[in-house]
């Protein structure tokens, strides 16, 4: 009997922080972190390797949250508060996946030794190498940038040959899925066309660097168990950016 095999051999997940809130208005639900610890300890066994990039949006998002609370911040100080953020999340999901019995390691791009190593290029691109789940927290480590963009960033730096963009919703549509009934949803679309209309898929700094660098995106629905496997068995769900 043949074995499937995965059709990529090293990939970059983005995990938004709203992901890891699940029914929750905010915070971690525990249930959602659990399902997907589940799903990278069975695609790992593919011989795949797996690099996450973690958002912080259930705790703090930056200038959104600034903006919304009418708070007197910075912009600097509030995107270095959501980097933060996306600490506490990587060290939940670190936790989740060694319960898993998944060897992992949770890197930062700011300096927070007692719980994180620092991004070394070629440091994550051992751990990958000996088969660890690499989990990248804190964004670029410079504010202005999304963790979007540090998901395109990290997946180039170490050879990733696609970025998994998982979401609520299954792929990229013509308008709001939820608020408009007959939006349609495109199974492959162009970088250019996606910053020429404005889709909802990252922001026009990822798409940009991921254009330039060829990096196909796929964007699908995370909250169905299962579908990260199917995603990188090569089964046709979700939208392709390419």
């Amino acid at each position: 009997m043949m074995v499937k095999k995965a059709v990529y051999k090293r990939i970059v997940l983005k995990l938004s922080g709203e992901a890891l809130q699940g029914v929750h208005r905010h915070g971690i639900d525990q249930h959602v972190l659990f399902s997907i610890a589940r799903q990278i300890k069975e695609i790992r066994e593919l011989n795949l390797e797996i690099a996450v990039v973690l958002g912080g949006g259930n705790i703090f998002r930056g200038q959104e949250n600034v903006e919304a609370q009418g708070l007197d911040m910075d912009r600097s100080v509030a995107d270095y508060m959501g980097m933060l953020a996306t600490v506490i999340n990587g060290m939940a999901f670190q936790d989740a996946l060694e319960k898993q019995g998944v060897p992992t390691r949770l890197i930062s791009a700011i300096e927070i030794h007692q719980v994180a190593e620092s991004y070394i290029r070629r440091r994550a691109m051992r751990h990958l190498e000996k088969g660890r789940v690499i989990i990248f927290v804190a964004g670029t480590g410079n504010p202005y940038f999304t963790t979007d963009t540090a998901a395109a960033l990290r997946a180039k730096e170490i050879g990733a040959q696609v970025l998994l963009k998982a979401t609520k919703v299954d792929g990229v549509y013509t308008a709001d899925p939820f608020k408009v009934r007959d939006a349609k949803r495109f199974s492959s679309v162009k970088y250019i066309d996606v910053v020429r209309k404005g889709l909802k898929v990252m922001d026009s700094t990822a798409v940009t660097l991921c254009m330039e660098n060829k990096l196909p995106i796929i964007i699908f629905d995370m909250t169905k168990e299962g579908n990260i496997k199917k995603v990188v068995m090569g089964e046709k769900i979700g939208t392709v950016v390419k």
